[in-house]
């Protein structure tokens, strides 16, 4: 059935509150932001100073804190796609096998991405204080006495760690509850045949799990990616990037260079940094797909 002209515009009509939404608080945005980077701008006075790409060439070329930040997130990120996600995977594995108390399980996992980043930084905080923290006094109580009065936020070799734990604890709940999900939608009798055939629990996993959770397994791993690399408000509260720069982020140092009126040059940093984002979900879709296509 052919529709009329009247009817087409009036089913458009329902779309139109959501484009409306997106033109004005998400395309906007972004061209607004590619414009600025452009411009050197320090956010208050009506001049604005074009001067093209030299801004993208000095971040690119010039400024290796911006890719100690890149660095400091990768690894955050390699490390929450490793253990926190093996984390996540494990929970939820366990959790599938029927045991008592699963529901109360489930929101106690839940409970730590639900909570503020800030409150949540705030609070591992005072646990890693050198003088008074929860953790250093747990150590010292089971024989590492050395770790009395040790300074993990402000230690260079331990700092960033120190935040990548906290990142993990805090982001494990959702590839929790997204793979919980994931499996719950694997037939019972696979398992069931499998078990017929003599398969055991690695090969069950290996054979019929893992296979069928990719298209779980890449979503996962995406949000982790991108969560990871834009962690903002537990450093923020933890460390400011400190000690000398050695928990900086992209997010951060973007921050910082606006802080300081430096608009047209963190808004090019934030197009770059975008664009690397964008890159890697690609290439992560793109090898879900291979993997699928090898399947």
């Amino acid at each position: 059935m052919k529709l009329t002209l009247k009817e087409k515009l009036g089913n458009f009509s329902f779309v139109i509150p959501a484009l409306a939404l997106f033109l004005v608080f998400s395309l906007y945005p972004i061209l607004r932001t590619f414009e600025l980077s452009v411009f050197q701008w320090n956010g208050i006075d009506k001049d604005m100073v074009f001067v093209g790409l030299a801004q993208y060439k000095h971040i690119l070329f010039n400024n290796p804190a911006f890719w100690k930040s890149m660095t400091n997130a990768g690894i955050i990120t390699l490390l929450a796609l490793t253990l926190q996600n093996g984390l996540a995977l494990l929970l939820a594995l366990l959790v599938t096998k029927n045991i008592r108390g699963e529901n109360i399980y489930r929101t106690i996992f839940f409970l730590p991405p639900v909570l503020s980043g800030i409150v949540v930084g705030l609070i591992w905080k005072f646990v890693f204080d050198g003088n008074f923290g929860i953790l250093n006094h747990f150590l010292a109580g089971i024989g590492f006495t050395n770790f009395i009065d040790y300074a993990w936020l402000s230690e260079v070799k331990t700092a960033l760690f120190s935040v990548a734990v906290v990142h993990m604890w805090k982001g494990f709940g959702y590839g929790f509850i997204i793979l919980l999900a994931g499996l719950q939608t694997i037939p019972v009798e696979l398992y069931e045949a499998a078990e017929v055939d003599g398969a055991d629990a690695w090969q069950q996993f290996k054979n019929i799990t893992f296979p069928l959770l990719i298209p779980i397994f890449t979503i996962v791993t995406i949000l982790t990616i991108l969560g990871s690399m834009q962690i903002f408000d537990l450093i923020y509260s933890m460390t400011r990037g400190g000690p000398a720069g050695h928990t900086h982020v992209p997010i951060t140092k973007i921050y910082e260079y606006m802080a300081n009126g430096e608009f047209g040059y963190s808004t090019a940093m934030a197009v770059i940094f975008g664009l690397v984002l964008l890159i890697i979900s690609f290439a992560q879709i793109y090898a879900s797909k291979k993997l699928n296509y090898d399947k």
